[in-house]
């Protein structure tokens, strides 16, 4: 068992007979009172935030969790199928476990949090930065250029993303997964 003197960011517990992830958290000290811990935390099986607050020294029940590389093989009617780099061995995972899947095209690695206890998997997160080709976009205006101007293009995923001006069509871009923002043209 541990405390909140334990808590991270990452750290997964077990919360209200739930799984939950700390997103963010801080230690408070008032000038008056004991002391707290606010925590903003992340439901592994519904996906929902919400903030709760601990009083300092309160006894938590962390979960052992393992990080495994996992290669995307393809989507059917039953959700997400991937398979373990090492075992070989297919997961198939609901939609609802699948962060950004509108991003994920076949073959790439992603990463799935498992319980190490029952081998179940939590969720799935994709890297920080991948990179896609622009299936489709308008052509830029010449001369359009006052506050840095965006378009909108379509991925080889599906996805649209928010693009500058001089992206065409067919060019590499990486994509940032966490806010689902251009990051640079990729040569």
């Amino acid at each position: 068992m541990a405390t909140t003197a334990d808590i991270r960011n990452g750290l997964v517990i077990n919360f209200n007979n739930d799984l939950y992830s700390i997103v963010e958290f801080l230690h408070v000290k008032p000038g008056k009172g004991p002391a707290f811990v606010r925590t903003k935390l992340k439901s592994l099986t519904s996906g929902k935030q919400f903030d709760n607050t601990f009083n300092s020294g309160v006894t938590i029940y962390p979960v052992r969790v393992e990080r495994r590389k996992f290669q995307y093989l393809f989507e059917d009617e039953f959700g997400f199928n991937f398979m373990d780099n090492e075992t070989f061995e297919q997961v198939l995972l609901n939609k609802s476990m699948v962060e950004m899947a509108d991003l994920m095209k076949e073959g790439q690695e992603v990463e799935i949090l498992m319980n190490a206890e029952t081998e179940q998997p939590l969720t799935c997160e994709l890297p920080p930065f991948v990179e896609l080709r622009v299936t489709y976009t308008e052509p830029g205006v010449k001369g359009d250029t006052a506050n840095s101007p965006k378009k909108p293009a379509t991925v080889e995923t599906g996805a649209t993303i928010t693009v500058p001006l001089f992206i065409e069509q067919d060019e590499l871009i990486k994509v940032d997964t966490r806010t689902y923002a251009y990051a640079e043209r990729v040569k």
